[in-house]
């Protein structure tokens, strides 16, 4: 485990120099400063996280009540669960900066604790505006901290979700992508196998699937004997029953397949995404037109607030390792920096307010920014 870094009283300062700075940007823009405890029961907190970050949670055993606790991986969804509390049919801004703490791999050299400074905007239904204001004021404070020459990509997942739900399939088979598009690599699986036969059952899978077919299933487990295992024999026959339903859906269309991978592969000048995506869409027969115009409209924010478009990357894939996020996203690293951490990143995540307790999905979008990277990345680049 790398070993956490001792500020001397001058880097100490420098740093607390940037969180003062930070504090008043955000302060300035209207976002009300909060301070989330560090501490939350594991099971409310790493529901809405992707595997990346569940992955490498600090769990501790909470004698008291049985449970364990989660330090904070973050501060996005302990802000939001503090909204919800003030109740979700009301507008908030808030800011916040402090610790936050990641398990690393083994070999990895990215600290276990940094801190963050961020915003969170509830409430505001004209999302593009919302988005770019969150941009904004995310540049807006690496400037003002200033960070060396920086680079910026942006992605924006509703048009994957948009494709998804254009394009005609088995609704269970839309439900898996839609389940695992924040998991790259068993999306992809998923998409390769159903774009290919399945391949045939084994004997004794056959012989379930028949007894299923033909309600014979309590039959077949009396003649298994024992149940081995931790799964129950409702667990079994309802598996058994998703199967044998799967097994007479149709093969994927291979230019069905090849669209989803063509829209996830595309990487441009965020200036040409929206025509590049139609182009795409078009061809395959995909109506995403209202995904397309939110996109437009968000770039024409950036634009009409200085943002040079044809400068920033568009990534269609990005931004699927938080489950959070669910809409537009972006993130700014630093330029010849090979560390690769990121300087500042953020994005939508409206869905998520649903799963905290609102009645329906609320707009919710917020962005970070790493204090001690832009520290790092800037005294590099002297």
């Amino acid at each position: 485990m790398t070993e956490p870094d001792v500020l001397d009283a001058s880097a100490l300062a420098e740093i607390e120099g940037m969180l003062s700075t930070l504090s008043r940007q955000f302060t300035e823009a209207g976002f009300e400063p909060v301070q989330p405890a560090h501490l939350f029961p594991a099971e409310t907190l790493l529901d809405l996280y992707g595997e990346d970050i569940r992955g490498r949670a600090f769990l501790f055993p909470d004698p008291a009540h049985g449970d364990e606790m989660c330090l904070r991986p973050d501060f996005t969804v302990p802000v939001a669960m503090a909204h919800g509390t003030r109740g979700w049919e009301r507008a908030g801004r808030y800011s916040y900066q402090g610790p936050v703490f990641r398990q690393q791999e083994a070999g990895i050299t990215r600290p276990i604790e940094y801190l963050q400074a961020g915003i969170e905007d509830f409430g505001d239904r004209d999302e593009a505006d919302a988005d770019c204001r969150i941009f904004r004021i995310i540049h807006h404070g690496l400037d003002a901290l200033s960070a060396p020459p920086h680079s910026t990509t942006i992605g924006d997942l509703g048009i994957v979700f948009a494709l998804l739900d254009a394009l005609e399939m088995p609704e269970g088979r839309r439900h898996q992508l839609r389940r695992h598009i924040w998991r790259p690599a068993r999306f992809h699986d998923l998409l390769a196998r159903f774009g290919r036969p399945p391949p045939d059952p084994s004997p004794r899978r056959s012989e379930l699937l028949a007894a299923v077919a033909e309600d014979r299933f309590e039959e077949i487990l009396a003649d298994a004997g024992e149940v081995m295992g931790l799964r129950s024999p409702l667990s079994i026959r309802d598996r058994a029953r998703t199967l044998l339903a799967r097994s007479a859906d149709p093969v994927m269309p291979e230019e069905c397949v090849r669209l989803i991978e063509a829209v996830l592969d595309l990487e441009c000048p965020a200036d040409h995404a929206p025509q590049r995506l139609a182009d795409l869409s078009v061809s395959g027969g995909a109506d995403i037109a209202a995904a397309l115009d939110t996109l437009s409209r968000r770039l024409d924010a950036l634009a009409g607030a200085g943002f040079d478009l044809s400068a920033i990357a568009y990534d269609a894939a990005f931004g699927r390792k938080l489950e959070y996020y669910d809409g537009f996203v972006f993130e700014v690293v630093a330029k010849d920096w090979p560390s690769g951490i990121p300087l500042a990143g953020g994005g939508r995540y409206n869905t998520i307010t649903a799963r905290l307790g609102a009645e329906t999905p609320r707009p919710a979008v917020g962005g970070i920014i790493r204090p001690e990277a832009v520290r790092e990345a800037r005294a590099q680049w002297r």
